[in-house]
């Protein structure tokens, strides 16, 4: 345990950042204690010494365990008033001792709740306990606010649920404990590190550091997130550098798209024979000529984007309705194993991934049939080409959250688990309400190795190599931790408003978005590089709580990194005050076919002109 007062030298740096409170603090922390004693039930009179008769700066400090910066002022900085057997709830009158900086009630009888905003109103605490009471309800994830926190103890109260994870993103966070308590869940990533005695006495808590392990439903803990990109200089280099290579020396040039993509189209034979298998039962059956006449037979007009694994169009039913017809790029891989995979796919439906609806084999063609996404990729919202308002932050930190719980959930609830590969803001799309949806999942396993090393951009000109992590450029091993660092990169973008690679900040090449981060906040500059527009809206905190996560998913060592539902559950947390809702994915249950007559219309209007 601490001791519960704090020198004058430790309290400097917080001088200058109480001068804002001015000559409020005289009279506003006299109230703070007169309130406290009116409020709080002292059987044993330990605050008898609180008179008030003199109320001057020297008779009030001296007060049993108040402690003044010095007596000439009474700015009340700490408040030692452990086993004093005070009762009763959690003292709110502590709201006007504002330049508090430590806070003990330790072995007392106080019960109820925490207040979450506790550092709303004390946002210098550096030393917090309140250990040794009968305080119940969970600990408050606002205590994530308390910026200065140095050292927080909750030990021996009646504390339930999960311990917030945020909490351990504080930088100044040194010492902490949680023990004896009725905590449950797994111990947040963030505190992996810890000392295990500071967990211990909570039956319902597993996982690192305890050595309990979290049963299968539950996830794995890694190591603890390092609150800084140590060691990963190089490695942005490295990626910064393949980006820079791809960009300006081995751009390939742009496919003619016409050709490439629509000669296929008339080596199918009796398209009206071929049928799609959908997952969920149509009223009527569907067609592979039905698809040709909803795309205006795979014309280059109906392309909506072009990526690694194959191209998407755009398919409009004769009833209105829309479609996504993904056509796979060739691969070696069977028949048999691209059916298997398509019939396991196809039962995975989570309210973050694109629904895949159905699938057909034609010939040596495979086409996917998806939900349509109405507001298309991120990439196009957050990096519009036109005048297009940008998403703004709210907007920013839903699509976040969603794309973290997608990814999470193939990670961790899918058996055999999926590991994704090509997290890009280009495979994340919006629906109509903006919430995130990943697509192009469990596609790995169908692509050829050659494909799966080359992953290219929706543009066709550089690859997703500046999403790739750095280990993987070394082996060539796909794992949850590269998806990770690939997801890290898109809440740069996200947090930054930059595009990932051939960055340009006041006119000058900066390289990689990675890159530059890095060396921004190896500099101190870390709020130089959020976006200029978020910024100064009263969302300052969150910005930088959420850049603290991003840093953490691009660590160079795949083990310092978190899980993908360690994100989420922090990426949650900043969400929290949002409200965001959580409605499960509705399908489409009906599906309207062109005629044939109308399909063998467009097909042959088009070859009698002479279009592929």
């Amino acid at each position: 345990m601490a001791s519960s007062g704090m020198g004058l030298v430790a309290m400097l740096p917080l001088l200058l950042l109480w001068g804002w409170h001015g000559g409020l603090c005289q009279s506003t922390d006299v109230d703070c204690l007169k309130e406290i004693k009116r409020t709080v039930i002292d059987p044993l009179n330990s605050l008898s010494s609180w008179t008030f008769t003199d109320v001057s700066g020297y008779a009030v400090c001296s007060y049993t365990g108040v402690q003044c910066l010095h007596p000439s002022e009474i700015k009340v900085y700490s408040l030692s008033l452990g086993q004093m057997g005070l009762r009763g709830p959690f003292p709110k009158a502590l709201c006007n001792c504002s330049s508090l900086t430590g806070l003990d009630l330790s072995r007392n009888s106080f019960s109820g709740p925490i207040l979450d905003s506790i550092c709303s109103f004390l946002p210098y605490l550096v030393q917090l306990d309140l250990s040794a009471n009968y305080f119940s309800g969970p600990i408050p994830s606002g205590l994530a606010n308390c910026t200065y926190l140095n050292r927080l103890y909750l030990q021996e109260n009646n504390l339930t649920g999960p311990i917030p994870g945020q909490i351990g993103l504080l930088d100044r966070l040194s010492d902490v404990d949680f023990s004896s308590n009725e905590l449950v869940g797994q111990i947040p990533y963030t505190f992996a590190s810890r000392k295990m005695a500071a967990f211990e006495s909570n039956p319902g808590l597993c996982g690192r550091p305890l050595s309990r392990a979290c049963g299968s439903g539950s996830r794995s803990n890694e190591e603890l997130i390092a609150g800084v990109v140590a060691g990963g200089t190089a490695a942005a280099l490295l990626v910064a550098s393949l980006c820079i290579y791809f960009v300006f020396f081995k751009r390939k040039p742009k496919r003619k798209l016409l050709s490439y993509e629509n000669n296929w189209v008339g080596k199918i034979k009796s398209p009206r024979t071929i049928g799609v298998a959908m997952f969920e039962k149509p009223l009527v059956r569907i067609r592979f000529s039905d698809l040709m006449a909803a795309t205006n037979v795979f014309s280059q007009d109906n392309i909506m984007d072009i990526g690694r694994t194959g191209v998407f169009y755009k398919a409009t039913l004769r009833d209105g309705s829309l479609l996504a017809i993904k056509r796979l790029s060739p691969s070696s891989h069977s028949d048999r194993l691209f059916i298997s995979e398509m019939e396991y796919l196809g039962k995975l439906r989570h309210k973050n991934l694109v629904p895949l609806l159905g699938f057909c084999v034609a010939a040596s063609q495979r086409l996917l049939v998806y939900k349509h996404m109405i507001n298309g990729t991120l990439q196009s919202k957050l990096h519009p080409s036109d005048a297009t308002p940008r998403l703004d932050w709210p907007e920013r930190l839903k699509v976040a959250l969603g794309a973290a719980r997608g990814l999470a959930w193939l990670h961790h609830s899918c058996n055999p688990r999926i590991i994704h590969r090509n997290i890009s803001n280009s495979t994340i799309l919006l629906d109509e309400d903006f919430d995130a949806r990943i697509t192009d999942f469990g596609l790995a396993r169908l692509m050829d190795p050659v494909d799966t090393h080359n992953s290219t951009n929706s543009n066709g000109d550089l690859g997703g190599q500046c999403y790739i992590a750095p280990e993987y450029l070394r082996t060539l091993v796909a794992t949850v931790k590269g998806d990770v660092y690939s997801f890290g990169v898109v809440l740069l973008e996200l947090v930054t408003g930059q595009m990932p690679t051939g960055l340009i900040v006041n006119g000058e090449f900066k390289g990689s978005l990675v890159e530059w981060v890095a060396m921004m906040c190896s500099l101190g500059s870390a709020s130089d590089v959020i976006d200029k527009s978020l910024l100064g809206k009263g969302m300052d905190s969150e910005l930088t709580q959420f850049l603290r996560i991003a840093r953490s998913c691009l660590l160079s060592l795949p083990k310092d990194r978190p899980s993908m539902y360690d994100v989420f559950q922090l990426v949650k947390a900043i969400a929290q005050k949002y409200h965001f809702t959580d409605q499960t994915d509705e399908l489409p249950i009906l599906y309207q076919t062109a005629d044939v007559d109308n399909a063998d219309e467009l097909i042959n209007t088009r070859q009698n002109r002479g279009l592929k």
